[in-house]
C-alpha cells in the first residue's frame, strides 16, 4: 500500500526517534509524512534533521486531540510507556491511552494500529502479574484486543539498548562513580535487544499485513542476568566494580531512598517486582527472526560505543584486569 501518513505516538522518545529515522529511509515509504505529537516537541529536536517528520505540540491523552491527529493517517505507532508512577499513572499510560487511541482509530478511519507492549507481561489474567507496569501492559494488550475493527500487531521487547539508552550506559556512568555496585535484582534476566532491531521490526509489521493478529517477541541472541550486564557495561567503559547482589528487603530499602531524589527515580519498589518474571522470549511467539531479522548481540553494539569514551588510563586499567 502507499503510505501518505504515519503517525507515532511517542515518537520522540528513544525507540521513536530510530523508528522516525528508518521510515524515512525507508523506500516504500517514500513522500510519507511522519506526525510525531508531544506535549514537549523540544524533546525531538534530533528528528529536524528528517525533512518528512511533523512535529506537533498536542496531548495525545485528550480523545479529540487524538482523532484530528489521525485525519488522513494510514496507520499509527503506539510508543508511550512509562517505567515509574503510581497505579492512576500506570493506568492512564499503558490502559487509558490505548483505549482512546483504539477508538480514535477507528473514529478516524485507520483501522492499522502497531503497538508495544514489553516481555513478561502474563498471557491470562492480568492481575497475575507482580508489578503494576506488567498488570498495566497486559490490561493494555487486553483492551485493543477487545476493539473490533482494529487491524493490530502487538510487538513484545526486552529490555532496548542502544547508543542513547538509559540502561547499558546508566550502569557504565554509575561505576565510573562508585567504588562497588549495590545491586537490587541482580539475579533478573533479560535478552536485551537493540534498538535498532527494534525500529527495524516496526517498519516490517507496517509494511506486512501478514503480521496483523500477531504478538511479536523482540529479543536479543543472549539471556544475562542484571549482574552480569552491570559487570559488562563496567567492563566496556572501563570502569568495572564489584556487584553487591542486595537482598529483596535492602533493594526495597534502596529504591526507597532514590525515590526521594529529584527527577526520575533509577530504579523503584515496583521495578523490582517487575524482574521477578524473566525479561525473555518464551519461544511460543514469532520473534525478530519471522520478520528476517538477525538480532545484534548487546557486546557487538554496546562495547565499541563506550570504548570510544575511554581514556588512556581507562584503557590501562581495564587491560590489566
Amino acid at each position: 500500500m502507499a503510505f501518505r501518513k504515519l503517525l507515532i505516538l511517542g515518537g520522540t522518545g528513544f525507540v521513536g526517534r530510530s523508528l522516525a529515522a528508518r521510515w524515512a529511509a525507508e523506500p516504500a515509504a517514500a513522500g510519507c509524512a511522519i506526525v510525531v505529537p508531544s506535549r514537549r516537541p523540544s524533546r525531538g529536536v534530533a528528528l529536524a534533521t528528517l525533512p518528512t517528520v511533523q512535529r506537533i505540540a498536542a496531548d495525545v491523552h485528550d480523545p479529540a486531540t487524538l482523532e484530528r491527529l489521525m485525519q488522513g493517517a494510514d496507520a499509527v505507532v503506539n510508543l508511550v510507556a512509562i517505567l515509574h508512577g503510581s497505579a492512576a499513572q500506570f493506568e492512564a499510560a499503558h490502559v487509558v491511552l490505548p483505549q482512546r487511541i483504539a477508538a480514535a482509530c477507528l473514529r478516524a478511519g485507520v483501522p492499522r494500529l502497531v503497538h508495544v507492549s514489553a516481555l513478561g507481561v502474563p498471557e491470562g489474567d492480568p492481575q497475575s502479574a507482580p508489578s503494576r507496569y506488567l498488570r498495566s501492559k497486559a490490561a493494555g494488550e487486553q483492551v485493543l484486543r477487545s476493539a473490533a475493527g482494529l487491524e493490530l500487531t502487538i510487538l513484545r521487547p526486552s529490555v532496548i539498548f542502544g547508543a542513547d539508552d538509559r540502561f547499558i550506559r546508566l550502569f557504565a556512568r554509575l561505576q565510573a562513580l562508585a567504588p562497588v555496585m549495590a545491586l537490587a535484582g541482580a539475579g533478573a534476566r533479560f535478552q536485551p535487544v537493540w534498538v535498532e532491531d527494534v525500529a527495524a521490526a516496526l517498519v516490517r509489521c507496517l509494511l506486512d499485513r501478514a503480521t496483523v493478529g500477531q504478538v511479536i517477541e523482540c529479543a536479543g541472541p543472549e539471556v544475562c542476568t542484571l549482574a552480569q550486564l552491570v559487570r559488562l557495561s563496567g567492563r566496556w567503559s572501563g570502569h568495572e566494580r564489584a556487584v553487591l547482589p542486595l537482598p529483596d528487603w535492602a533493594g526495597r530499602l534502596q529504591a526507597a531512598a532514590l525515590g526521594l531524589l529529584p527527577g526520575e527515580p533509577l530504579m523503584s519498589g515496583d521495578n523490582i517486582d517487575s524482574m521477578k518474571v524473566p525479561n525473555v522470549a518464551t519461544g511460543r511467539r514469532p520473534g525478530l527472526e519471522s520478520l528476517g531479522i538477525r538480532p545484534a548481540g548487546v557486546g557487538a553494539v554496546m562495547a565499541p560505543i563506550l570504548q570510544a569514551g575511554l581514556t588512556d588510563a581507562d584503557r590501562r586499567r581495564s587491560a590489566r584486569r
